[in-house]
C-alpha cells in the first residue's frame, strides 16, 4: 500500500476498521505531556502519535493498519484506553519530527544540568582522540553541542558562531542576518565543544594551529541540514562558525526570490539570449547563490548542456553537471573554466569571479558563443564595470561581452503574524515616506523578533548600446548609474522602499541594508 492516500483511500480504509479518519495533523494537535513516556523511537518505528486524552481516553494518531498492534503497548503505558484516528503518512511523520523536536531540552536547560557536573573531568576526556570516537550520545558536551544546532535550526538560522575570549565562550546565531547571543558556557569545556565540532566535521582535533574547514550532514527534526564549518586559531583558542544549509528548502524560483513580475520578465529575456555574460552583484551573505541557481533553474532543460563551477556546491541539480574548486589539487575557477569549455557547453555558470584570469576566460567564453552566468563583489550594478576595468580587462572587451549586472541585498521580512501599521514620525534626508508603513510587534512565531525570513531587493542593469560606448570611454560609476537610472532602472533603495510601502520590510531595514549606497543620508 502506497505511503500517499487519497482522502478517499484514508476514509475507506478506516471504515473497514472501525476508526476514525482525518485529513491531516500537525505538531500543534500534540499534548506534549502525552509524549513523555513514549520513546520517539517506538513513534518513528510503528508511524504512531500520542494526539489528547479526553474524558479518559488518550487519541492516538496512526498511519497504517499495521500500527494497530502497537496500540497495546501504548494501553499499558498510559494506564488507559486508548482510541486510534487514521491520518495520512507524510503528515504523521512530519508532526512527529516536530512535536519531538520542541520537546528537546534547549541549549540553555542543557547547560544547567551541567552545572551539577564535574567540568574539569568533562573537558579532559574530550582531549583523546579514541574517547571521543568512543564516547556515547549522553555525553554531555555532545548533549550541549546538539541542543545548540537544534535550536539553531528551530529558530531558522544561518550561521552559528562559538567565539572564544579571555573568561568567556560565547555562542551566537545568525537569524535573517544579524547576530544575537544565545549561551555563554563556562570557559573550562571550551575545547571540548571545538574537538566535538571537528570530530564531526571529519577534522583533525589534534591540529590547533592552523585554519581547518570540513562539513557535516545531520538530520534535525526529519529535515536533512548540510553544515560548512570553518575553525581558524585566536589569542583565546579556536573559534568555530558553522554555516547551516537546510536542503528541504530546496531551489527557488526567479518570482520566489523577490524580483517581482516585472524583474522576473526582465530576467527571461536577458537569460534567453544564447551568449554573453550576467553578472550578479553585492557583498558576501546577499543572497548571490540563491539568485544564480534560480537562474540556471529557469534555463535548465533537456536541450542545453549546463556545467557550473562552485565554492562550495550548496545545491545539486538534476541535468547540470557541477565542479566543486578545490585548491588543494590546483582546480581553481581558472583551471576549472578552461576544461569545462572543452565539454561543448551552452551555458557556464561561475560561483564567483575572484581574479583576473578568471574574468578574462569567462568573458572569452562569452564572446564565443556561452552564456555565462557569475557573480561580482561591488556594492551596486553600475560599479561592476569600472571593478573589471581595475582588474585589468579591457573596456572594450567588457562592453562587447557584458549582457546585465543584477545588483542585490537581503532585507527581513516583517512578521506577518504580528505585523501591524503606523504613521512614520521620523524624517530621513532624500528620502521620501508614504503616510503609512508597516512593523512587527513581536510574537511566539517569530521567537520576539517582528521578521521572519528574509527576502531580496535588487537593481536591474541591462546593457545597451549607450551604455556600451560609455564603457569604451571609460565613463565613470556615477555617471553609468545616472543614465541607467534615466532609462528606468529601479535602484537598490527604491526597489526597498516599494517592498516597505507594500509592508514587506521596514524602513529601517531598506535603510540599513542600502547605506553603503547613501552615505549622506542620517541613519
Amino acid at each position: 500500500m502506497s505511503d500517499v492516500l487519497l482522502p478517499e483511500e484514508l476514509k475507506n480504509i478506516a471504515d473497514r476498521l472501525g476508526i476514525a479518519c482525518q485529513a491531516t495533523v500537525s505538531a500543534a494537535d500534540v499534548n506534549s505531556d502525552l509524549l513523555t513516556g513514549v520513546p520517539l523511537s517506538f513513534a518513528r518505528a510503528n508511524t504512531i502519535l500520542p494526539l489528547v486524552e479526553h474524558d479518559g481516553t488518550v487519541r492516538v494518531a496512526i498511519a497504517s493498519p499495521a500500527a494497530l498492534l502497537a496500540l497495546d503497548e501504548l494501553r499499558l503505558t498510559f494506564g488507559k484506553p486508548v482510541e486510534a484516528v487514521l491520518v495520512p503518512a507524510a503528515d504523521l511523520t512530519d508532526a512527529i519530527n516536530h512535536a519531538y523536536a520542541g520537546m528537546s531540552g534547549t541549549a540553555r536547560e542543557v547547560l544547567q544540568e551541567l552545572e551539577g557536573e564535574d567540568l574539569s573531568t568533562i573537558a579532559t576526556e574530550f582531549n583523546n582522540p579514541k574517547d571521543l570516537l568512543d564516547l556515547g550520545d549522553e555525553a554531555p558536551v555532545i548533549r550541549l553541542l546538539n541542543s545548540i544546532l537544534s535550536e539553531a535550526v528551530k529558530e531558522r538560522s544561518s550561521d552559528i558562531h562559538i567565539e572564544p575570549y579571555e573568561r568567556d565562550l560565547l555562542v551566537r546565531f545568525r537569524i535573517d542576518g544579524l547576530l544575537y547571543e544565545k549561551l555563554t558556557p563556562p570557559k573550562i569545556i571550551q575545547e571540548a565543544l571545538i574537538s566535538r565540532v571537528k570530530i564531526m566535521a571529519g577534522l583533525n582535533i589534534a591540529e590547533k594551529r592552523l585554519p581547518q574547514d570540513g562539513r557535516i550532514r545531520v538530520l534535525v527534526a526529519g529535515r536533512d541540514v548540510d553544515i560548512r564549518v570553518s575553525i581558524i586559531p585566536t589569542f583565546y583558542g579556536e573559534r568555530a562558525v558553522l554555516r547551516l544549509l537546510d536542503k528541504k528548502k530546496g531551489i527557488l524560483s526567479l518570482s520566489d526570490i523577490g524580483l517581482g513580475q516585472e524583474g522576473v520578465n526582465t530576467m527571461e529575456r536577458i537569460l534567453s539570449r544564447t551568449s554573453g555574460i550576467i553578472l550578479v552583484t553585492g557583498p558576501t551573505g546577499s543572497g548571490k547563490s540563491t539568485t544564480l541557481y534560480a537562474a540556471l533553474n529557469r534555463v535548465n532543460s533537456s536541450e542545453k548542456n549546463i556545467i557550473t563551477i562552485e565554492d562550495p556546491i550548496e545545491y545539486q541539480i538534476k541535468g547540470i553537471g557541477q565542479i566543486q574548486v578545490n585548491p588543494k589539487i590546483e582546480l581553481t575557477f581558472a583551471a576549472g573554466l578552461r576544461s569545462i569549455l572543452r565539454q561543448d557547453p551552452d551555458i557556464i555558470m561561475v560561483g564567483e569571479i575572484r581574479d583576473t584570469e578568471t574574468a578574462e576566460i569567462a568573458i572569452q567564453a562569452s564572446l564565443t558563443g556561452h552564456l555565462v552566468l557569475s557573480t561580482l563583489h561591488t556594492n551596486d550594478a553600475a560599479t561592476a564595470v569600472t571593478r573589471l576595468v581595475d582588474m585589468g580587462i579591457e573596456p572594450f572587451m567588457i562592453a562587447s561581452s557584458l549582457s546585465a549586472v543584477l545588483a542585490q541585498r537581503l532585507v527581513r521580512v516583517i512578521c506577518p503574524h504580528c505585523r501591524e501599521e503606523y504613521r512614520p514620525v521620523e524624517r530621513y534626508a532624500g528620502v521620501t515616506l508614504p503616510e503609512r508603513l508597516y512593523r512587527g510587534r513581536g510574537c511566539d512565531k517569530c521567537f520576539g523578533l517582528g521578521t521572519l525570513g528574509r527576502t531580496a531587493i535588487y537593481e536591474i542593469m541591462p546593457i545597451d548600446q549607450e551604455l556600451c560606448s560609455m564603457i569604451i570611454r571609460r565613463s565613470h560609476a556615477g555617471e553609468i548609474k545616472e543614465y541607467a537610472v534615466s532609462r528606468g532602472m529601479r535602484t537598490l533603495r527604491d526597489d526597498g522602499l516599494a517592498r516597505a510601502a507594500d509592508g514587506i520590510t521596514t524602513i529601517e531595514e531598506v535603510l540599513r541594508v542600502t547605506q553603503d549606497d547613501y552615505a549622506d543620508v542620517p541613519l
